[in-house]
């Protein structure tokens, strides 16, 4: 597979095109300037080429030196690319890029002391050291971060794109990946949602042949990136990415045409990278010495350089920039080997944006509330969207369904008919798509709520929230706020079988910055969820589909309660049970029938998996000695597994018998109700479990 590429290169002229006639790019930068303008403009994009090539080389001088601790992804080759599209941008205009985000971020006005101190993990970073060559965060300038994953770029963009929608504002954001990603789900799913949305997004793929090592005509059924545009009714243009004047006049037209409410472009700009993937890696395995040679000799900055001196710059001018560039870069690293190293202490910081219980709690959510009309679980989180909505207009929802019909729960219905089509956002069957705008939306300001549905839909875009939405706040050093609420049903019942029936909240409650919210009945679904709709956090607001048919009464007007607050459900004195969703109810409903046996429960309902409040566990359990919890998920790593141990770690000297789990299978969910009434606790188990745990 060796110089395969180089079939794609170079480009010949009459590529430059529009693939479709329906499109317009609208009025091209010249591509032979002869004004004086042209000339100082191009000018300027030459010395900011100089920046980032020779900023890279000093970082590949200082990874051989040991000063950069991990990875490093050079963007030499590449420079007319990044340079071409950020000259078209404002302050307020957004980039969102990929683990070869140098360029990009120098680009877009990052100093190259920053640059250099992040790869060096020194405080001066522009993460603060937390992010190295791959995790870029300067949100002051609108450079939103580079991400190790391939994809979340696109979707991220998209994001900004419709915040800037609800807004009207008139931004426009970028989305630079290489070919790789075309290949990747993340792609068509942002397309696609660019194009039906109109969203005022440039979508930049720098093809510069090889995704890591491996061929882009290898791996792709479809090499001509640019003409994949048409295919999601959007315009498309391929580009010779080494043509610094080319690139600049089409992204000029494409973010013109983004402002003026055209909608994105889709321009494919072929270049090349000389250097390795990243340094210190073997480079010629799967291409050759020969080849990348070739390329050194198309390199975009003597090509620029060649166009200026015929329009008759004078060599020693350009000398001169280069010059004064690779003194910066000298002046840059020398700082940045200065700076200091992140204090220890702060290493934690920023995971949350505020530790919780952030507020006090209601009487009404103490113990079985009795406050209030009888309400469903869906009518009593509908207030609480409700009021939000009229009170924050950068709330907005999406989900399949939930537009003018109301959501599969009904827990949307009404609201298209007061907030409209842009803040009740039916989608396409893209969960990893719309999920990951949602993470670029609350980058830029705005407060989704994504309804999926059900929990097993949502695990298709497990990586945007694992990966992106719960680490975006302490990867950019806190100045990022994520306020994603992520809605939809868990549990066992209906005969739902495998893929309607999972719950994951204690999968996702292992991940740092998310909060994991499990109601157990209307009233509370309705505090939590308000609460989940002032935060700042991102939350999974899992809603078992059992409980939102039945009604009970639910407090009027604002209700709030604060996360990791559990509720002593009843109090007793032989007996802790720990349970969440559908098992409080199913563990209140035979406290009585033990009770008059002699047996008093104490019952609690954590309400929240992350955070859990194990100082109301602990207390309870140094009044009874004995601990059983009932899960519907399985045991194995689980929520139950965690309390267990928690328990048996922080509160064993209170312990007068071991501590006891009743669970869930370990077996996908089956459809027969004699299988499914299987694999899932009944009153007779806890009925059973309870009694033997105090016999002992």
């Amino acid at each position: 597979m060796l110089a395969v590429a180089a079939a794609l290169f170079p480009l010949p002229p009459d590529r430059r095109r529009s693939p479709s006639s329906r499109f317009a790019l609208g009025p091209q930068m010249t591509t032979s300037p002869t004004n004086p303008a042209d000339i100082a403009l191009l000018l300027e994009r030459y010395r900011a080429m100089l920046v980032i090539r020779l900023t890279e080389e000093e970082l590949a001088r200082s990874h051989t030196r040991g000063l950069v601790h991990g990875a490093c992804h050079t963007y030499v080759g590449q420079e007319a690319v990044a340079v071409g599209v950020c000259g078209h941008l404002g302050h307020r205009d957004t980039v969102y890029s990929t683990h070869r985000g140098h360029g990009h971020a120098l680009a877009k006005g990052l100093p190259p002391e920053q640059l250099c101190a992040e790869l060096f993990g020194r405080a001066g970073g522009c993460s603060r050291g937390r992010g190295g060559s791959m995790h870029l965060f300067a949100p002051e300038i609108g450079m939103m971060g580079t991400s190790g994953i391939v994809g979340p770029c696109i979707l991220q963009a998209c994001g900004a794109g419709y915040a800037a929608k609800l807004r009207k504002d008139a931004t426009v954001a970028v989305a630079f990946f290489g070919d790789g990603a075309v290949n990747n789900a993340a792609f068509h799913e942002g397309l696609n949602m660019a194009a039906i949305w109109k969203l005022p997004v440039l979508f930049v793929c720098e093809n510069n042949g090889y995704a890591t090592e491996v061929p882009f005509l290898y791996s792709s059924g479809s090499p001509e990136v640019g003409l994949r545009a048409a295919s999601y009714g959007l315009p498309g243009m391929e580009l010779d990415g080494n043509d610094l004047v080319a690139v600049h006049a089409a992204a000029g037209a494409a973010v013109e045409r983004a402002r003026a409410g055209g909608g994105a472009t889709l321009l494919e700009c072929r270049t090349y990278r000389t250097r390795a993937h990243a340094e210190g890696m073997g480079d010629f395995t799967y291409r050759t010495r020969e080849e990348v040679e070739s390329w050194k000799q198309k390199c975009p900055i003597l090509r620029l350089r060649g166009v200026l001196g015929a329009l008759g710059v004078p060599a020693g001018d350009l000398d001169a920039i280069e010059a004064d560039v690779q003194a910066l870069v000298a002046e840059a690293r020398t700082a940045a080997e200065a700076s200091p190293p992140p204090a220890p202490a702060t290493a934690l910081d920023d995971v949350y944006a505020v530790s919780e219980p952030s507020g006090p709690v209601p009487p009404q959510a103490v113990g079985v509330n009795r406050v209030g009309p009888p309400r469903s679980w869906a009518q009593a989180t509908l207030e609480s969207l409700d009021a939000a909505m009229a009170d924050d207009p950068s709330i907005f929802v999406m989900g399949e369904g939930i537009g003018v019909r109301g959501g599969n729960f009904a827990t949307t219905a009404g609201l298209f008919a007061k907030y409209g089509p842009e803040r009740l956002c039916d989608t396409p069957i893209c969960e990893r798509g719309f999920v990951g705008l949602a993470c670029g939306a609350a980058m830029n300001g705005a407060r989704p709520v994504i309804d999926f549905m059900f929990a097993d839909f949502v695990l298709d875009s497990a990586g945007e929230i694992i990966n992106q939405i719960a680490k975006m706040r302490y990867m950019s050093s806190g100045r990022l706020r994520m306020p994603v609420i992520l809605r939809g049903c868990i549990g066992i019942g209906h005969s739902a079988a495998t893929h309607h029936s999972g719950s994951y909240y204690g999968m996702y409650a292992q991940v740092p910055g998310l909060r994991v919210v499990v109601p157990s009945n209307a009233a509370d679904a309705k505090g939590l969820f308000t609460h989940a709709l002032s935060g700042s956090d991102p939350v999974l607001f899992l809603e078992h589909r059992e409980l939102m048919g039945g009604k009970s009464p639910v407090p009027e007007g604002h209700y709030d309660i604060p996360f990791g607050v559990a509720n002593i459900v009843r109090r007793g004195s032989h007996v802790t049970v720990v349970a969440l969703a559908r098992m409080v109810q199913l563990v209140a409903g035979i406290c009585d029938r033990l009770s008059a046996e002699g047996i008093e429960v104490e019952l609690i309902d954590p309400r929240t998996v992350s955070p859990l409040d194990m100082g109301t566990i602990l207390d309870s359990v140094a009044r009874t000695g004995r601990l059983l919890v009932v899960d519907e998920p399985p045991a194995s790593c689980g929520f139950s597994a965690e309390v267990a141990a928690r328990v048996a770690d922080e509160g064993f000297d209170s312990l007068d018998a071991p501590v006891r789990r009743l669970t869930g299978a370990f077996v996908p969910t089956p459809y027969a109700p004699s299988l499914e009434a299987v694999v899932v606790p009944n009153a007779d188990d806890c009925l059973a479990a309870i009694r033997a745990l105090v016999a002992e």
